[in-house]
């Protein structure tokens, strides 16, 4: 007879386990609208400032292997 008394016990648990997940879930992350100036975007600005971006140069070194001659 204690074995259905415990069995019983860790139903009850599990169910109400289960019933606080259902009901108790996290809220949903959204994202702080005061920030945010406008919806759009100024594509013009994008393309007016690509001529000006500074190069960078380097020394490419991925296919030289130390040691081979």
């Amino acid at each position: 007879m204690r074995a259905h008394h415990v069995i019983a016990v860790v139903a009850a648990i599990l169910v109400g386990a289960g019933v606080k997940l259902i009901f108790f879930t996290a809220p949903t992350a959204e994202a702080d609208t005061l920030s945010i100036e406008s919806v759009g975007v100024d594509v013009s600005q994008l393309h007016r400032n690509v001529t000006n971006l500074p190069v960078q140069t380097f020394h490419d070194m991925s296919l030289v292997f130390p040691g081979a001659d």
